[in-house]
């Protein structure tokens, strides 16, 4: 492979990458291949079942134990397929406030909380949701979730702590 900036042969290896790009904070693809251009610097990551990588992605956030971050709302919506107009009519809201939520000018409220939860979770992402979870969710504060991620068998999996 040659870098498509300077042309110059790439060297590719496995490296643990964050990845900023899903718009989540503190996900950490490990052993991924990545290009790199030992010339010019230019990179290129190679994500193997990225529709699978984002539906454990869902998953794991429905099943966090605090209330949503913007990042992690904007990012659920986007999961489900819908813009921020459709993602406002199916939760019984206005554009404005999802746009609130998602800049983090305003926390997501629990009922609209637990409803997202249950979409996600009711929808193509994930297949089941323990409904006593939702009891033990700490919907006064926010914390970004972390999470680092690997290949198995061609599957994505939750690498643990």
């Amino acid at each position: 492979m040659t870098c498509l900036e300077c042309g110059t042969p790439m060297r590719t290896r496995k490296e643990n990458y964050r990845y900023d790009e899903c718009g989540l904070k503190y996900v950490t693809l490990a052993g991924v291949e990545v290009a790199r251009c030992t010339r010019c610097g230019n990179y290129e990551i190679s994500i193997p079942h990225i529709e699978e990588l984002h539906r454990l992605l869902a998953k794991v956030l429905i099943e966090k134990s605090t209330r949503f971050t913007g990042n992690e709302v904007r990012f659920l919506r986007k999961s489900l397929g819908w813009s921020g107009s459709d993602f406002a009519k199916h939760m019984g809201v206005t554009v404005e406030t999802v746009s609130r939520w998602e800049n983090d000018a305003a926390p997501i409220g629990p009922q609209a909380d637990r409803l997202l939860r249950f979409l996600v979770a009711q929808g193509r992402l994930t297949t089941k949701y323990p409904t006593e979870r939702l009891a033990k969710i700490d919907l006064k504060k926010a914390t970004a979730t972390r999470v680092t991620l690997t290949t198995h068998n061609e599957q994505w999996r939750v690498r643990a702590a």
